[in-house]
Formats: structure tokens, sequence, C-alpha cells
């Protein structure tokens, strides 16, 4: 069975992803100037006019102004704001000598094949892939591995601007027919159809208003989880509710779908449908929030009197169903076992008591499993870096799947009756490589290498420890030119995330190749709040903890600087939704330690995030400010409410889209506007809006190397340096 987890984060920049099986899928110059170029004259910027209005809120006895709160509505106003904003944005960046440099030469080494790792069903292999500049990758299908591929579904048809995205796409057991889910200008709406395999043909079958979800199929028809239709005006930023689980029957309207489950009494709870591969089993995962714990039912589909049933009905640990052996279930659990394990349980018999531990929990974080030929494949994290280890079916170690250096591996998609499975491996300067592994022999052989035009084979990766402020030692990767110099001159890119349980963990980016090739240093710490050492080191970065992130992410900063690889006038800090509200803290606790700083998509008002869209599931993650204790722990750091008059900030440019729902924009609207009204003179402090974008997930090619552009030139020119020209720029 392919387990499909909902994101329901301040993160993920994609909707849903597969936990069980992945099938879907980026000479060195003189860089030395003197610190007065790296001054931009940000006097010569007028900001657009943003009114206040007199707007005050109590929180339990104290006053917080909100003098911005208009922004939070979308209407004819704020899309004139953001027009404005827009216009004085691309004017300061289309100053820039050197932006059209960066993004030809981006176009130049985006243009080449990207590949997803094939995939089967019903007899017949499955890949996607994009040519080069494609806006949105193509499924491909292929009677064979050695038959000539043919395009299955191009989604790039759908939109002629490429902003219409493939989020979703199942197939039926037998292979007759596609659930096919799209969602257009990056939103987290998704609709959708279904498509006759054969032929292509979509059918009337059309479903509308699908969020945090993912169609999995039984007989004649498939599950899948919506809200009720959004009131008109808002529908971007209006809070979710009642999520409900329905199934539909090929060939019916939405209207006649049956409601399989809701809770009528908890408004905050979503439910997700999963059938097992042989269809015996409805498997419903609920969700209190985004901290990952989730409650586990069930229902057996061969029964027909059979109602749904807990299996657990607390919200504690996580629970993910990776297959059935028969009647019991096997389940990737944390429950006692912060960095999981594996566990057989019978349905009918639930209670922990009866559990069967298949594989115990290591040394090492379990991160991912599947069921392909009789084995079970589990994929490790030690350290960031992955580690496969194959065990029977009764939890024996067989074998370890040879990678080919440190980095990271993602698929072993695959039926239990499938003898051959592929994966991909990917590392910073690894282009993603797809290898099939056969299962009985264990053998791991080439399938398909990545060709760049970057010399790959220029560049070296490091894994230092370094120490916070508690004293926590904190991992990071450090990649750079073989060779370089550690005098405090290089142009450095700090990147990070830490929070919401997620592992970052080394991949392969073309935007990165740009910046490393001339002569840039990437730096990417493995922060508190997020799974890189399991549940311990996500809760010592949740709620009353977060400030441990921040710290983590300041000491980053500062071992950078103190080690010579950077100084503060060449440091740029970036990270994106979780990430924003890292970057947002990080800029208004040391505004001194980075030249540029760049918030995406960020979660930056803190009071007030729990009242827009999915905003409340990630409660669990931050804490509420309807908790008098929680209130103040996050008002000293929210990054809004934390701008201080007169405190000359770095180089701002905030990111956000006009499509975001979930974290909307308004997030950013109000930072930025607080910003530029009390920031001093000196930086600049812009926003820039895309128009026809949400969170992330979908955005076209086009737009995707326009932003990268933007943003490297934004970094260079306030740091003084052209990248193609060694001389400083100081328009």
């Amino acid at each position: 069975m392919k387990k499909t987890t909902v994101l329901l984060l301040a993160g993920g920049l994609t909707a849903v992803s597969a936990c069980k099986s992945s099938q879907t899928e980026t000479t060195p110059v003189n860089t030395e100037t003197t610190t007065e170029a790296a001054v931009t004259t940000e006097a010569a910027l007028t900001y657009p006019e943003t009114k206040k209005v007199d707007h005050v809120d109590n929180y339990h006895g104290k006053q917080v102004a909100d003098p911005y709160r208009w922004l939070e509505t979308h209407n004819d106003e704020v899309d004139q704001w953001i027009k404005a904003q827009n216009e004085v944005t691309q004017e300061y960046l289309g100053d820039i000598d050197f932006r059209d440099n960066i993004k030809n030469r981006l176009t130049e080494i985006w243009n080449y094949p990207k590949y997803g790792a094939p995939f089967k069903k019903a007899g017949k292999y499955y890949f996607y892939k994009n040519d080069g500049l494609q806006n949105q990758s193509v499924l491909y299908v292929q009677e064979t591995l050695e038959s000539e591929p043919k395009v299955f579904f191009d989604p790039n048809k759908l939109s002629s601007d490429g902003t219409v995205a493939l989020t979703a796409f199942a197939f039926s057991k037998d292979g007759k027919y596609v659930a096919v889910g799209t969602s257009s200008g990056g939103s987290d709406w998704n609709t959708y159809q279904v498509m006759d395999a054969a032929t292509g043909k979509m059918l009337d079958d059309k479903l509308e208003w699908v969020k945090f979800s993912g169609p999995s199929w039984y007989k004649d028809g498939f599950f899948y989880s919506r809200y009720d239709a959004p009131t008109e005006g808002n529908k971007l930023a209006n809070k979710n509710e009642y999520h409900k689980v329905y199934y539909h029957k090929i060939g019916t309207p939405q209207s006649q779908d049956k409601l399989i489950y809701e809770d009528k009494a908890h408004a905050l709870r979503n439910f997700y449908g999963q059938t097992t591969d042989d269809e015996r089993f409805l498997i419903l995962n609920g969700s209190e929030g985004a901290s990952g714990a989730n409650a586990l039912y069930y229902k057996d589909l061969t029964d027909p009197k059979s109602t749904i049933k807990p299996i657990v009905d607390n919200f504690e640990s996580e629970y993910n169903v990776i297959d059935n052996f028969g009647d019991k279930l096997l389940v990737q659990t944390n429950k006692n076992a912060p960095r999981y394990r594996l566990v057989l349980i019978d349905p009918k018999k639930p209670q922990e008591a009866n559990w069967k531990t298949i594989v115990p929990q290591s040394d090492n974080v379990m991160q991912g499993v599947s069921t392909v030929g009789g084995r079970i494949i589990a994929t490790y994290m030690k350290d960031a870096t992955s580690q496969v280890i194959v065990y029977d079916q009764n939890g024996k170690q067989l074998n370890t799947v040879e990678l080919p250096t440190l980095g990271t591996v993602s698929g072993f998609a695959g039926d239990q009756k499938e003898k051959e499975t592929f994966f991909t491996f990917t590392s910073f300067t690894y282009p993603p490589t797809i290898y099939r592994y056969d299962v009985p022999s264990n053998k791991v052989t080439l399938f398909r290498k990545t060709e760049v035009n970057v010399d790959t084979d220029a560049y070296e990766t490091k894994q230092v420890f370094y120490t916070s402020k508690d004293g926590t030692k904190v991992p990071m990767f450090i990649v750079h030119k073989k060779g370089l110099k550690l005098d405090g001159t290089n142009p450095t890119y700090l990147y990070a995330y830490g929070g919401f349980n997620i592992s970052m963990t080394p991949g392969f980016s073309i935007a990165n190749m740009l910046w490393l090739e001339n002569g840039g240093v990437y730096a990417m710490p493995n922060l508190r709040g997020g799974g890189e050492y399991g549940e311990d080191w996500h809760k010592a970065g949740m709620t009353p903890n977060k400030q441990n992130v921040f710290d983590d992410f300041i000491a980053a900063a500062e071992y950078l600087i103190s080690n010579k690889y950077t100084s503060s006038e060449r440091l740029a800090v970036a990270g994106g939704s979780n990430g924003g509200l890292l970057v947002g803290a990080f800029m208004t606790q040391r505004p001194e330690l980075a030249k540029v700083v760049l918030p995406a998509v960020g979660v930056m008002d803190m009071l007030r995030f729990h009242k827009f869209t999915i905003g409340w599931a990630w409660v669990p993650e931050y804490g509420s400010s309807d908790d008098a204790a929680q209130f103040e722990n996050l008002y000293k750091f929210s990054p809004l409410h934390n701008i201080k008059e007169g405190v000359k900030y770095p180089a701002t440019m905030v990111k956000t889209a006009d499509h975001d729902d979930r974290v909307v924009p308004a997030h950013s609207f109000k930072f930025i506007s607080e910003l530029q009204d009390k920031g001093a003179p000196g930086n600049p402090y812009l926003i820039r809006v895309d128009v026809r974008a949400g969170h992330g997930a979908g955005k076209p090619t086009s737009l995707v190397i326009q932003e990268w552009a933007d943003t490297y030139s934004f970094i260079y020119k306030n740091m003084g340096v052209n990248p193609y020209e060694g001389e400083a720029q100081n328009k």
C-alpha cells in the first residue's frame, strides 16, 4: 500500500508526500571589493504609501496594535498595494546590470533532462520527465524498459502559462482508470477528475474543494477528503474546518458521493483515507495539527457489516500504516520509540500489549519503509544522510543497499509481488541518479544518470558540528569549490528550516550550482525542530523551545564568520515557510549578523497565524496566542512584533505569492509594511509578490528561474559583488 501523509504544516512545498514509496519528484571570479561598495543607496528608494488603521487587540491584558490588519483581506485595495510594491521591487531589480547574465546562465544550466524513478502499474512502466525548461514534468509510459516511451499525461497542456499543476495521479488496481488531481495558481485547493487510461480521455467526473487529500482506490471508485465549499470573497484565507472523507463512484456526480466519515464535535481535525493494496482495509488517519501525531481507524472492506473502528484514538504519537500482511497491519510508529520502529498490529486486538515488534528502534532514525518482493526495505538517517537496510517480513536483517556516497535516497516503490524496484540518489553535487534494485539478489545497477552542464567534480562537501548557545552540538553541511581560501570574503548562502519534524538532507539544486561556480559557499545546518535525530530533536525546537531553533541558526552564522568562510558583509540568510519565520526571527534578533536576508512565504504574525486556512494545525508546533503563557512566548519572537524603530536591518527581500493559501501572504504584507515604516535607512526593504502562484508546489519552471535570477541579483548587488566582472555595483 502506498501510504500518503497529508502535510498540514507551514512548510512542505507539496500538499502530499508518499511515505511508503516515492513515485514523484533541481571559473572562479574575483569577488574582493571594499566594504564601502556593499552599501546600497536605499535613500533613493521611495516605498508605496501604506495606510495604517487604528486597530488594537487585547491579549491577556496586553494591548497589541495591528495597524496593517486591512492587508489580511483580498480586495482591490490590497491588489493595488501589491502592484505598487512590485513596481518598486522590479524597478530596483531591473537596474542591476548583471541580472540578465544571471538569468541567462540559470536558463542555460537548467536546460537538461530531469527524470523521476520508474514505477510499475498493471504491467507497464511509468515515469516523469522534464525535457529541461518545460514548466511542468510530463508522465510517460512504456511497455518494457527497452520500449519507446510515449506521453501518457502532459500537464503543460492544462494552461498556457504553466500555472495549472498536477497534484495527484493514482491508478485503479486494474490500471483501467486514473484519478487526476490539479491545482491552479499554486493553491492548495484541488480539483479531481477521472481519466480512461487506455484512451487518455477525461470522463465527466469532476470533484471540487479537495484539500489535504489523495485519491485511494477501492473497486470502481475512490476515497478522498474535502472541505465544504468556502464562502466567496476570501476563499484563499478562510479558515479550513470540518474535513470530511467521501467515496466517489466513477460515472456519478459529486453530489452523490457517499460521506464515509466526519467529526462534528471537532472542527479542527483532518482525516485522510487510504486503502491497502489488496483493498481489504480502509485506513483512516486523523490529525489535530501538524505535529505528526495521529489517530488511526480502520474498516474491513471485505465485511459488508464492518464499521469504522479505532486502532489508536489519541494524538500522542505517529502511526504510519505501511502495508498489511493478511489480517495484520505493518505500522511504522514512534510510540515509545522516538527514532521509530516497525510493529505488526491486529486491528481486532489493537492494544499495545498485543503488538509484535518486527524491526525495533535503532540508533538511527527510520525515515521511510516500503514492502517490495516479499521484503521490508527501510531507509534510515544517520547524521542527516541516508542508509538502506533490507529485512524479511519477520524483521530479520538480510542486506544493506550500497549507495554511491553520503547523500539522500528516495523511491523503492512497488507491490509485494514485484521483484524489482527503483530508487533515486542525490547529494549537493551529485545530480539525481536512478538505480534499479533487484530485490532477490540485492543487486544495484545504474539505470539512468543525469547529465548537467556544470562541473560537479569541482566542489567538495563537508559536515561540521558546531556548538549552539546552550551547548548542543548541531550538524551543518558546507559546500564550496575545492581549494577555497578561508579569508572571510566569500559570499555565503545560509539556508535552513528547523521545524515540523522535517529533515534537511543533501540534495542537488541546479540553482545552487550557479552560486557555487561563482565562488560562493552554501551552508545548510540541521537545526532542532527538524527530524534528523528523531522526535526528541523535534520537540527540542517546538512550542516553548522554539527559541532553540533561532539560537541554532544564529550559531551557524557565527560559526561561518568565526571560521573565516565569510563575514557579516558577505552573508545571505534564507528560508521558506517555517524557514521564513526562522529568517524573520534571525534578522530581528541579530540584525548585524548578515548583509542580506530572504524570508520567503514566512509565518511572520505569530499571534494570528491560526486564524487563516490551515494555520490552526501549527498550534502544536508553535503554541497559540489564545493561551496566556504561549502568547508571552510567541510575542517574544514573532517577527512582525519585534521590528524596532530606527534599527538598520539587513537588505531584505521578502518573497510571497498572491495565491498562497498555506501561509497566507498577509504575513509578508504586514511584515514588510512594518519594516519599511520603522527600519533605518541604509539598506533596501522590498517585497516580491508572485502573481498566479502559491506556496511553491507546482510553480512553473519559467517563474522559478526568474525568482532565482532576482534572488541572486539582489544578494550580489547588496554584497557589492558583480559575479561576471568581479567589480562592485553601487549604482
